[in-house]
């Protein structure tokens, strides 16, 4: 995962500390010296760049060197409010900090049952290796965008002519919003229960995550607005728009699309110059 690319074979075997150990490895990379403070011929720690109390990792470029006064003044003070007065050493260090790979360590744990229960429940499922679709791409000299990525999954039999010909201007944008919350009260910042919720989920003919259109005639939000609203037993129910949350009542709404957990909308697909390529 950290090199970005397939491994075969003994290259699985030559990683960052091949032949060697975490403390020597690190040692060795900032010249037996503090990361912090530049300190040498002092004992040294391990130090976290980004505390684990913050979500840091234990990953071999998130461990620098560090004397003892430095790793007891650190603690679990972020990185760049510790080094705050010392950007050229703070750049230093976050240069060598990579980003966390805990999403593609999960992906990579769960795919293989993932493909098992996709092939139960439908048509035959493939897996198909990113470097492969890397190739495709880069052959027909499309961009990088997840959509050019979609399409370039699967043979493309270049040699007899196979090629992408048509990348689309729009694409369909899906976001999971959820149905709602199944909790009765509603807390205080402290965590108490401030209010009762009401156990009635529809109110006037709408339930919370409606899509609908309203038509607002008098007043400082006087026009028509779209959004998603939020539901009041009242009647007058909470309306979010580009502007900020409206109250509108519930005879001055018309529903566009019911409420199904996910919110819809399109967008341009970007097109690179290299995109628009296509031999």
């Amino acid at each position: 995962m950290s090199t970005g690319k397939q491994l075969r074979g003994a290259e699985y075997q030559h990683g960052t500390l091949a032949g060697t150990d975490a403390r020597a490895h690190l040692l060795a990379t900032w010249g037996r010296a503090c990361a912090y403070c530049g300190a040498t011929g002092v004992p040294l720690n391990i130090d976290h760049v980004h505390p684990i109390s913050r979500g840091g990792s234990s990953r071999i470029s998130h461990l620098v060197p560090a004397c003892a006064p430095c790793n007891q003044a650190k603690g679990s003070t972020p990185v760049d409010v510790f080094l705050a007065h010392r950007p050229d050493r703070l750049a230093e260090i976050l240069a060598q900090a990579r980003t966390p790979l805990h999403d593609a360590a999960v992906m990579n744990s769960t795919r293989r049952q993932l493909i098992a229960a996709l092939g139960v429940i439908g048509p035959p499922v493939h897996a198909w290796p990113g470097g492969r679709t890397h190739r495709n791409r880069t052959a027909t000299g499309l961009g990088k965008t997840h959509t050019i990525d979609a399409l370039a999954v699967g043979d493309l039999d270049r040699e007899h002519g196979g090629r992408i010909v048509r990348v689309p201007a729009r694409v369909l944008v899906v976001k999971a919003t959820g149905r709602g919350s199944y909790a009765r009260t509603t807390p205080d910042r402290f965590g108490f229960p401030r209010l009762r919720r009401p156990r009635a989920k529809r109110h006037f003919g709408y339930v919370t995550g409606d899509l609908v259109r309203a038509s607002v005639t008098t007043g400082k939000w006087a026009g028509t607005w779209h959004g998603r609203i939020s539901v009041r037993a009242r009647g007058q129910h909470s309306l979010a728009t580009p502007m900020g949350r409206i109250n509108v009542s519930h005879r001055n709404l018309r529903l566009i699309q019911r409420g199904d957990g996910y919110a819809y909308e399109t967008r341009p697909e970007p097109v690179s110059p290299a995109s628009r390529k296509t031999g």
